[in-house]
């Protein structure tokens, strides 16, 4: 049983080392590691060359592309049997590849795979956090499992419909799954395994859909870095521009035309989220009951423009809304702008209120612990579960 992982990497060398070496360690010993090296100015060719290890295989694109095609570049050079997504600031935790290789045997070659995680955030990438610290990813459905278990398809349902009602009931990222040659081979019927400005949002609810067995394991395998080179860290530190450019991935020219009545500035997290989910819908006509939640896009825009922008939005929000928005969601916004007006205290717990009705995200115990490690290799090889 062969695993490919892949790699995509754009000027993250010292990163990606890390990433590699996860792997290396590992005590199962038939995979290989494809490195897609996004037109990288850094000399990635001399470290794949400098590993001497015949099962990492180092490929070059010829120009800057968007992550959605590297990603898909990736996957085309892979010849394993499973795959694995590893960002190259993520890592597979110690004995990942052989626990993943016991459950396929357990459960008989399933067509996926979807595994707990663990998120390492870097020293002083998250504001108001200068330590690093591990944290559990969401997900509904491995709430209190102790045992890998087959995923109910009634669940998985649930699961796509929650995403595309825009509420993120478990980690879309990649990294979460184990996906066979097989299902690859089957969604390739509808177009490339990737696609949309957020590849993972589609695939990982393709998976979902396609997939005839998907075992759902709950202890974590893979680590999801959080570093200072990382989407994450521009999305935490409000700098969503410069993620947007370093992703190469806009939704902006994707979206089909009939839609864009329903934008709304906020952001473009969001407008991808919606291109994904357009995507998904369009890939799978015959799948009944398979909707865009296109109002919840809106309030969730909205919400966006009140977090950025504060009172200074409201006017912003009144020109886009429609009137049975104005009436439901106008007080709300004002209320929210209000709340500036608090004392610190109390306007911290109104916004926090209100933050957990509107947020993507439910409100869960995110166990986080703050840890010294100083990279994502010391993270992999030091936590204990």
């Amino acid at each position: 049983m062969k695993f490919s992982i892949l790699l995509p990497t754009r000027n993250r060398l010292d990163l990606l080392r890390y990433a590699v070496e996860s792997v290396r360690l590992q005590d199962y010993h038939d995979w290989e590691i494809i490195i897609s090296d996004n037109a990288s100015t850094e000399d990635v060719a001399r470290f794949a060359a400098s590993c001497e290890d015949d099962r990492i295989r180092y490929f070059r694109t010829e120009c800057l592309l968007p992550v959605t095609e590297n990603w898909n570049a990736a996957l085309e050079r892979s010849s394993g049997d499973y795959l694995i997504m590893l960002g190259d600031d993520d890592g597979l935790m110690r004995g990942c590849l052989t626990a993943v290789r016991k459950m396929i045997d357990d459960w008989e070659c399933p067509d996926a795979i979807y595994t707990q995680a663990l998120q390492f955030a870097y020293p002083g990438v998250i504001p108001g956090q200068q330590k690093g610290f591990i944290q559990t990813a969401y997900n509904a459905f491995l709430r209190g499992a102790q045992q890998p278990f087959l995923l109910p398809r009634e669940t998985a349902q649930e699961m796509v419909q929650s995403a595309l009602s825009f509420r993120l009931w478990y980690g879309f990222n990649m990294q979460h799954f184990i996906i066979s040659r097989r299902l690859v081979k089957t969604l390739g019927n509808i177009g490339p395994f990737f696609q949309s400005p957020y590849p993972d949002y589609y695939a990982a609810n393709a998976i979902l859909l396609a997939a005839k067995s998907v075992v759902a394991n709950p202890r974590p395998l893979i680590m999801i870095g959080i570093s200072p080179k990382s989407f994450g860290y521009f999305y935490f530190n409000q700098r969503e521009n410069e993620g947007v450019d370093f992703l190469q991935n806009t939704a902006t020219g994707e979206l089909p035309e009939r839609r864009r009545v329903v934008l709304v500035p906020g952001t473009n997290m969001n407008d991808s989220w919606l291109c994904a989910m357009e995507t998904l819908v369009r890939n799978f006509p015959d799948r009944r009951g398979l909707r865009v939640n296109y109002r919840r896009y809106r309030l969730l825009q909205y919400y966006a423009i009140l977090r950025t922008k504060s009172w200074r939005g409201i006017p912003i929000m009144l020109r886009h809304m429609r009137l049975w928005e104005m009436a439901i969601y106008a007080p709300i916004a004002i209320l929210y702008a209000v709340a500036y007006l608090f004392p610190p205290r109390l306007r911290r717990k109104a916004q926090s209120a209100l933050h957990f009705v509107f947020s993507a995200t439910p409100r869960f115990d995110i166990q986080r612990t703050t840890v010294a490690y100083r990279n994502m290799l010391e993270a992999v090889r030091g936590y204990n579960i």
